[in-house]
């Protein structure tokens, strides 16, 4: 069982849980590969708060809450009253009434936080402006399904100091995979979220590297990941900061400056031709897709775990 009630951080999660995810993961994935009917969810509803639009996010939510025999709502901002003259906590306390799990995509990262604290239910953060946890448990999943370990192993992030890349910090450190990022001048990570990935890296004994030189962090890499350069909400900076990241940009002169095996990932969407180059993203080495996918599998792992330990709770 996690330790945790919800997942809003990675750095919440104890190595135990991280590994009792990907085990649940595995056997998760391989029911639906065979075609098993798995249905321990039946009967049960998840509610998804989305201020931000989505193409996987939502529909790997969507999909694995059916796989698993429940059902999911679909929230936009302007589906509920949310922030228009009723409190988070309100939401909160009457969605708890009907549903029994709530996954929230938004701006503010104090939502998810606030949500979570006034829910009698599980909540799962499907991205916020400070962390995209779902993701980076994804992108770790991938990496462990194509190299059979994780110890050891070196990220290197190219772009922007961001969500994906905080999530990426927190989970790395966690399990002991090694992590260099490299970001232009004024776009590094958070400082308070380097500190505390720091303090799990001593734990693990991994290493955390922030540097202006994409070259010096791709060195013997095994994955090279990158985002885009202007996430949403930044769109009127979005032409200044492609003068600023074209340096960043992830293609085959880059990529050549690493190891011949080394994996390529982006979270997508991709804009193409700007953080990274056709030829790498569709190249032998990509594993973006399996990301993508890995992201239904994971997150069923989230809501199996995380609703069916709710409700033995208030069976107690």
């Amino acid at each position: 069982m996690l330790k945790v009630e919800n997942l809003i951080s990675i750095h919440e999660l104890s190595v135990e849980d991280i590994k009792l995810i990907f085990k649940t993961t595995a056997d998760l994935k391989e029911k639906q590969k065979k075609g098993e009917e798995f249905l321990p969810l039946k009967g049960k509803t998840l509610a998804m708060i989305f201020e931000k639009p989505s193409t996987r996010t939502r529909v790997s939510f969507e999909v694995g809450m059916f796989q698993l025999g429940g059902h999911a709502l679909y929230l936009n901002a302007n589906d509920i009253q949310l922030r228009r003259g009723e409190t988070i906590g309100d939401t909160a306390k009457t969605l708890s009434r009907y549903v029994d799990a709530i996954v929230i995509r938004t701006f503010d990262h104090n939502n998810v936080i606030d949500l979570a604290f006034q829910a009698d239910v599980p909540v799962i953060n499907a991205l916020s402006d400070l962390l995209h946890p779902c993701q980076a448990l994804a992108d770790i999943y991938t990496l462990f399904e194509h190299r059979g370990q994780l110890q050891g192993l070196k990220i290197a992030y190219i772009g922007d100091g961001n969500n994906v890349a905080h999530s990426l910090m927190y989970g790395a450190a966690k399990v002991g995979i090694d992590i260099s990022l490299a970001c232009p001048k004024g776009y590094y990570p958070n400082q308070y979220i380097t500190e505390k990935a720091m303090e799990d890296a001593k734990h693990s004994k991994s290493k955390i590297v922030i540097t202006e030189d994409p070259y010096e962090a791709v060195k013997n890499a095994d994955v090279i990941y990158t985002d885009v350069w202007a996430s949403m909400g930044q769109e009127k900076e979005a032409a200044d900061r492609k003068k600023i990241f074209m340096p960043y940009q992830v293609n085959k002169k880059l990529v050549d400056a690493s190891k011949k095996d080394v994996l390529i990932m982006h979270c997508l969407p991709a804009h193409r031709g700007e953080e990274i180059t056709d030829e790498v993203i569709d190249g032998p080495n990509s594993v973006v897709f399996d990301e993508a996918e890995n992201r239904l599998h994971v997150q069923k792992s989230l809501l199996y775990l995380l609703i069916t330990a709710s409700e033995q709770k208030k069976k107690k």
